[in-house]
């Protein structure tokens, strides 16, 4: 069984037991999440399809940890002009354990 979820902008598909790197959520380490805006779930059975989300499903997690990505730099440059900025960005995540996924039917 799995299921693709919608968080922070991009889309994970995940299973029961798997560790999904997700954009920083208010949750901290330790606390459970509960994932509503589920747009697929594929059972041994049956495969429901959200239009644009499944009615009542829900994907249950424990955050395991955080940190920050790697550091992106951006340059900027103009010819001739003596212009120059460098500028760094590091991205906040999270783990998230993935503990079960729940169809309402």
């Amino acid at each position: 069984m799995y299921a693709i979820i919608a968080c922070g902008g991009k889309q994970y598909r995940v299973a029961e037991g798997d560790l999904v790197r997700v954009e920083r959520l208010a949750a901290g380490a330790g606390s459970e999440v509960e994932f509503r805006e589920v747009l697929l779930v594929k059972t041994d059975q049956q495969t429901y399809i959200g239009r644009p989300l499944v009615a009542g499903a829900t994907v249950r997690g424990v955050v395991e940890g955080e940190g920050r990505s790697d550091k992106v730099l951006v340059f900027k440059y103009k010819k001739k002009k003596q212009y120059r900025r460098t500028r760094g960005h590091r991205q906040d995540f999270q783990d998230v354990r993935i503990a079960s996924i729940r169809v309402g039917e």
